[in-house]
């Protein structure tokens, strides 16, 4: 399914035919990872409120919870200001971490905040 021409005008693909997508958790808006959509992968999202993306390692489209079975029902998509970032925010059923964890990020912190 093509994505639509008036969605496509506005999101700038990079050269690779990618663009990035945060994902954040809609109930404690935490952020849950970053992945890659081109725009059969983004079509294929706002057609199905099921989050797509596209795979570098495997050159290839995926459906978040496919074979993990945690899914991530898209509930909003938007763009930021200059249309080079795509937000998902999803309601995330399992760990969004390939790793099994929540999140992406919540492993390896290098800044803090300093106050107790």
């Amino acid at each position: 399914m093509p994505l639509d021409a008036t969605v496509a005008t506005r999101i700038r693909f990079a050269d690779t035919g990618l663009v990035p997508v945060v994902v954040q958790d809609h109930a404690s808006r935490a952020v849950l990872m970053m992945a890659w959509a081109d725009a059969d992968a983004l079509a294929h999202t706002l057609a199905t409120r099921r989050a797509t993306y596209f795979s570098r390692s495997r050159n290839a489209q995926w459906v978040k919870g496919e074979t993990s079975g945690h899914v991530q029902h898209v509930r909003e998509v938007r763009l930021d200001c200059d249309g080079d970032t795509v937000l998902y925010v999803v309601d995330q059923t399992g760990p969004a971490c390939h790793t099994g964890t929540t999140t992406c990020f919540d492993g390896d912190l290098i800044l803090g905040d300093d106050h107790a």
